[in-house]
């Protein structure tokens, strides 16, 4: 067994409860990673209700792996990003490594329980060792929230349903305008054959090809020519796919099977008439407006075998000023990418068998990059608890009737709560509220006690209402809902 408690970097404490040495003299974070304060995390619960509550409108259901793997499940799944993958050190027993994505232990998970057929969300954090860049989103250490429909189905209709999610998720949120890129792996390698590329180089080139919105043509072709062996003439064709055709949308497709290369590839012609009838689906789902058909989109995964699709914001949905004063902090590429993986659960049964898989995955530390920008230059406060009412006292010596009333509120599951004085000052407690967000106070003194009643303050508008015990719990429900 690992002892994860054991494993830190550069081996700087080799046992929990060792004195720390005399290097560490502040305490930090591990690069690529970071902490998030009840601000951040207010932005961030908020996506997470909002990708959850579609997962669940689409029919899912959730399920939890292990945080790490034994390392052959995840070796051979992901070609050149391989390299990425962190391997946990040796203890003498299991070779470990910390998951990579969501989807190869999804499909270990198929196969070891032999599931056929399951519409699945999950949400958890996977670890990759890349080169962070935090003020694009990009982490060693961050969340991918998934959704993926695995089973033998009618083609190109849960492939649908997948960009329907994304564009649902991406609309509610108010990221910005975005495009969903759409391209299908059988065109790529039917591309590929018809431009002359060795069946043995496909899966290399396609993770260069998918560097196209990264680097300009001229770098990938460089790339594919002095690094990965291909000839320049294998390139150039290539080039006036990726370059000419570039994106459109069933017309595109139409366009291709007319093209004498491709036409002539049984492979990319499959493809080709899977992404017409894809887009005659997206019409019906109304998404046609951001989906576009573009031919440079690889993405590098090795398991893809059908349709592709990232989506990327075209515009971070901030005003003009903040734009141009925070790019670098709101230019965050890909928030959401996926695609069809008939193969992959087959690798790990033992007698081969497929079960057929499409699925989409969202980046949430880009997409909450966003929205934490989008919150630092709004005018809107963001609450970090969901307070609804703060029992208060007027004078001294209440504590105790403070104390009751507020367990009456708990019971009655009004969100609700005391400051830790015997004797704190209205005012003090009428500021924090102010501070906290918090739009009712239940306010107690003596004559209210003697009355048999409560004051109903509202902190925007200072209104004061007196209400007997058993109508209090109805009114505050009754405010806190309209709000």
């Amino acid at each position: 067994n690992v002892h994860l408690g054991r494993l830190w970097l550069q081996s700087d404490l080799k046992v929990i409860g060792s004195p720390v040495p005399p290097s560490l003299t502040w305490p930090g974070v591990s690069g690529g990673t970071r902490d998030y304060n009840p601000k951040q995390m207010a932005i961030r619960e908020k996506v997470f209700n909002t990708v959850v509550a579609c997962f669940k409108r689409h029919g899912a259901e959730t399920i939890d792996t292990p945080v790490f793997e034994l390392k052959e499940t995840l070796t051979g799944k992901y070609g050149e990003d391989s390299k990425l993958i962190y391997d946990l050190k040796d203890q003498g027993g299991e070779l470990l490594s910390l998951r990579y994505d969501l989807t190869v232990p999804f499909a270990r998970y198929l196969a070891m329980n032999k599931i056929t057929n399951i519409k699945r969300y999950h949400i958890a954090k996977v670890y990759r060792r890349d080169n962070p860049s935090m003020t694009r989103g990009r982490y060693r250490e961050f969340y991918q929230c998934d959704f993926d429909i695995a089973g033998q189905y009618d083609a190109m209709i849960p492939d649908a349903e997948c960009l329907k999610i994304v564009h649902e998720i991406l609309s509610e949120l108010e990221l910005g305008d975005f495009r969903i890129k759409v391209n299908d792996r059988r065109i790529l390698d039917g591309m590929f054959a018809a431009c002359g590329v060795p069946d043995d180089k496909f899966r290399t080139i396609c993770s260069t090809v998918d560097k196209l919105d990264k680097m300009s043509w001229e770098d990938v072709k460089n790339e594919m020519v002095n690094e990965k062996g291909l000839s320049e003439q294998a390139a150039d064709l290539i080039g006036e796919f990726v370059t000419v055709c570039v994106s459109g949308g069933r017309d595109l497709a139409e366009r291709l099977l007319q093209n004498p290369r491709l036409s002539q590839n049984k492979l990319a012609c499959s493809g080709l008439s899977d992404v017409k009838l894809l887009f005659s689906y997206l019409e019906l789902f109304q998404v046609t407006d951001k989906v576009v058909f573009d031919l440079s989109l690889a993405r590098g995964l090795d398991y893809y075998t059908g349709l592709i699709y990232e989506a990327v914001l075209t515009q971070a949905g901030l005003s003009g000023d903040t734009l141009n004063g925070a790019e670098d902090s709101v230019s965050v590429g890909s928030v959401a990418g996926g695609g069809r993986y008939d193969g992959l659960v087959g690798m790990f049964d033992p007698k081969g068998r497929k079960v057929p898989c499409v699925g989409v995955s969202f980046g949430i530390e880009r997409i909450f990059t966003i929205m934490e920008q989008k919150a630092e230059s709004s005018a809107d406060k963001v609450r970090t608890t969901e307070v609804q009412v703060l029992v208060a006292s007027a004078q001294k010596n209440l504590l105790e009737e403070r104390l009751k009333l507020v367990t009456d509120l708990w019971k009655a599951g009004i969100k609700a709560e005391v400051m830790y004085k015997k004797n704190p000052k209205l005012l003090s407690q009428l500021q924090h509220c102010e501070e906290s967000g918090i739009p009712l106070v239940a306010i107690l003194g003596e004559q209210e006690l003697k009355d048999g009643v409560v004051k109903l303050r509202v902190v925007a508008t200072r209104e004061e209402v007196d209400f007997s015990r058993a109508d209090l719990i109805r009114e505050i429900r009754r405010r806190t809902s309209e709000a």
